[in-house]
């Protein structure tokens, strides 16, 4: 297998896009990373998105987006794994590029979320929760996550202002990120009086939705190895499954899947937990924070909410997290979120993230959680 490299991205900002369609959102994204990439074609495109076909009534976005940006006649295909599609995107689009099948290809994930209704929303993301046993008995994915959360404060003696620190490091890093969706920080005390959308969470707890898209261009590293901009490699990729429904796992208190995709992507990059400068982890409520930074052994079991109120997930701490906003405050458009990790964490790599780089960063890991954990992707990205 070849070594892979992103040479290019891009990103639209993530808003309320009521004047632009999916596919314009797509194609402003792959247009943006192929002119960064000072590439005119690529042999094959990756869309990654959830609910086009409920949100949007669009199917078949391969050729939708090829279209769209002038890649007529070139391999194109969607992928869908709930809200880890995009990163399900990039890991398809490495694989064909490192197998030698393609010498080029770029992924994109994408969703235009406000054109539909709020409980139509809702109802498409609960369709990534087991049909039968959860969705069907009223179950949307706010509530999956509050019944974990408390759970999890129960187990471990937490409350729930222990949790703020996740949010108040979104908001505050998001300040910094022209493409997030908010830009104001936010208090403690701002956290705790935010209205209870479902017990524990709070509307701070919880990422908002919106319209996206970001994507990246992928070639042999051998290819542009003595590029003048950083050589950024895809140091380490993986993939797992848990169970769809939570009450089938053995412990609803730790995401099996997110250990077992961070251990093989760590194993395939030769590098440990130790080795991360920057975590672009899952955030869509503060509890998946907590959970990720346990199951990636940046924490030990039960003591995420530890390692945040110590500043350890700060800008300045041992594993900085969220460093352009996260889920929370960068914005949440499911199918388009894993790809806005990877641009991300490039800016990073390439010390392009303005007022919000991390000093030093060489190694970056993004972890994108479909499902309630029941399928996640991580990466792992290298500067040399």
């Amino acid at each position: 297998m070849r070594e892979v490299a992103v040479l290019g991205i891009g990103q639209t900002s993530i808003d309320e896009h009521w004047e632009k369609s999916l596919r314009e959102l797509a194609g402003e994204a792959v247009l943006a990373s192929l002119q960064d990439a000072r590439r005119e074609s690529v042999d094959g495109v990756f869309v990654g998105n959830m609910m086009s076909g409920s949100a949007n009534h669009q199917q078949h976005l391969g050729a939708l987006v090829a279209d769209w940006v002038g890649l007529r006649f070139v391999e194109a295909i969607r992928t869908e794994a709930a809200c880890a599609s995009g990163s399900a995107a990039l890991r398809a689009a490495m694989i064909a590029v490192a197998s030698g099948a393609m010498e080029s290809a770029v992924a994109v994930g994408v969703e235009k979320m406000s054109d539909s209704p709020g409980p139509e929303i809702t109802s498409a993301l609960a369709t990534a929760a087991d049909a039968d046993y959860e969705a069907d008995q009223g179950l949307s994915f706010v509530a999956l996550n509050a019944l974990i959360m408390r759970r999890y404060m129960y187990t471990y003696g937490w409350k729930h202002a222990d949790f703020a620190p996740f949010s108040i490091n979104a908001h505050a890093n998001a300040v910094n990120n022209p493409y997030a969706r908010f830009h104001e920080p936010i208090t403690a005390d701002g956290y705790l009086r935010a209205s209870m959308i479902c017990d524990p969470i709070n509307l701070m707890d919880a990422s908002p939705m919106g319209d996206g898209a970001a994507a990246v261009v992928l070639v042999p590293a051998e290819t542009i190895r003595f590029q003048a901009k950083p050589l950024i490699t895809l140091a380490g990729s993986a993939a797992a499954t848990d169970t769809l429904a939570i009450h089938d796992r053995v412990d609803p208190l730790w995401l099996s899947a997110a250990a077992a995709s961070a251990s093989r992507a760590y194993a395939m990059a030769g590098v440990g937990p130790e080795d991360i400068d920057l975590f672009e982890l899952h955030d869509a409520f503060s509890i998946m924070a907590a959970l990720s930074l346990e199951a990636c052994g940046f924490a030990e079991r039960g003591q995420g909410p530890r390692l945040a109120q110590e500043g350890g997930i700060f800008p300045t701490g041992r594993i900085p997290i969220a460093t352009l906003g996260g889920l929370k405050a960068r914005g949440h458009p499911v199918g388009a979120t894993g790809m806005y990790q990877i641009v991300e964490i490039v800016e990073q790599l390439r010390g392009q993230a303005g007022k919000a780089q991390i000093d030093g960063a060489r190694v970056g890991m993004s972890q994108n959680i479909g499902g309630s954990g029941s399928n996640i992707v991580t990466h792992i990205l290298r500067a040399s």
